[in-house]
């Protein structure tokens, strides 16, 4: 049986209607970047979590987040907006007004941190 990763282009389909839906999930698929789409209603938030060894980029589809960056003030951000988490980073994202915020993570390993 081959184990081989399977690094070739692909389209990929995100709009499953489940409030969590991961796109890619890192090795085999990937080199070690993971993605998904996230959907929270208002008051909703997605749980204090670090980085690790990696650096993260939310992309904010629609309603406005606030991403709330441990050691640093929080970023409000809208749909159009990124914003940037680096590594080794606890950080916390929160839908505090918008009916649904949507939007798509992307975390990347990072060497030599």
């Amino acid at each position: 049986m081959d184990h081989a990763p399977d690094r070739r282009p692909r389209v990929i389909g995100w709009t499953d209607a489940a409030p969590y839906l991961p796109i890619l999930q890192g090795p085999p698929a990937t080199c070690g970047m993971r993605s998904g789409r996230v959907e929270l209603r208002q008051g909703e938030e997605i749980g204090e979590h670090s980085t690790g060894d990696h650096e993260e980029v939310l992309i904010i589809l629609e309603g406005t987040a606030e991403v709330c960056v441990e050691g640093h003030e929080p970023l409000a951000i809208r749909g159009g907006q990124a914003a940037y988490v680096p590594p080794r980073s606890k950080h916390n994202v929160r839908n505090p007004a918008s009916p649904l915020l949507r939007y798509i993570y992307v975390v990347a390993p990072v060497s030599g941190t």
